[in-house]
């Protein structure tokens, strides 16, 4: 009961006028479980900050011109590889665990998962527009109110960016082990077209070559070893039916990321 009041009091206490704050509320909704283990949740900070520097594209540092406009680009980019190969890599997973059960009392956690990451490129989108067009000359007394509303908007896009990463668009709600997979496969989709088109961003062969394959590999070797502990530690296989894993309690829900 404690841990219920504690959770409601957190909830309470947030001023949704700031930008992180509304992301949590927004990207974050009570309906994602809570982690399972300490160590995993740990796993978890480390991939989110891996799988950021994929996501926002931080070559822009090392090419010496960070532009925000630039970031949402990119954002948007891998917001677009996700609308495509999470549906796909979902429905290989479905594929597999029909064998293990029904699949329809998975329908819900999964139209969820999908609302949240439209939710996301919508934001994403929107604030990439507002920056774009913000300052344009003809807009009159409605630049201040529209300059304000764009900044709120980066800074919630940016903490959601970091909200959804974390626990991969909700997907822990159907298997836990979902969010380590997407991660994998998402990195790597992004990395591939630049190895396969030479693109290294003018780091040179060497430099390019291991900068854009250091976040792919990094969140790989994360989210094996994230899958491994699931598996050692809770019984938790990747190709096993979510409903055997049903009823499993997080270690304490006032420790989650992010809080």
């Amino acid at each position: 009961m404690a841990r219920g009041n504690g959770a409601r009091s957190a909830r309470g206490d947030r001023n949704y006028l700031k930008a992180h704050h509304a992301a949590w509320a927004v990207f974050h909704p009570a309906w994602i479980p809570e982690p399972l283990d300490p160590g995993v949740e740990q796993l978890k900070r480390i991939r989110v900050a891996a799988g950021t520097v994929a996501a926002v594209g931080v070559y822009t540092f090392v090419e010496g011109g960070f532009a925000v406009t630039e970031m949402l680009e990119n954002l948007l980019v891998a917001c677009g590889v996700l609308l495509v190969i999470a549906p796909l890599t979902v429905g290989v997973m479905l594929w597999i665990w029909r064998r293990g059960g029904s699949l329809r009392a998975l329908r819900p956690p999964l139209l969820r998962a999908l609302g949240l990451l439209l939710t996301f490129v919508a934001a994403a989108a929107l604030t990439l527009f507002l920056l774009q067009n913000s300052s344009r000359t003809d807009m009159g007394l409605l630049i201040l109110p529209a300059g304000l509303l764009t900044l709120w908007l980066v800074w919630f896009v940016g903490a959601g960016a970091l909200r959804v990463t974390g626990n991969f668009f909700g997907t822990a709600a159907v298997h836990r082990g979902l969010p380590p997979l997407l991660a994998i496969v998402t990195t790597w989709l992004m990395a591939l077209p630049d190895l396969f088109t030479g693109d290294l961003h003018g780091l040179g062969l060497t430099l390019g070559i291991v900068f854009i394959l250091g976040a792919p590999l990094t969140v790989t070797g994360i989210a094996l070893y994230e899958l491994a502990v699931l598996k050692r530690r809770f019984g938790i296989r990747l190709a096993d039916h979510p409903s055997l894993h049903l009823g499993r309690r997080p270690y304490d829900p006032r420790y989650s990321y992010g809080r």
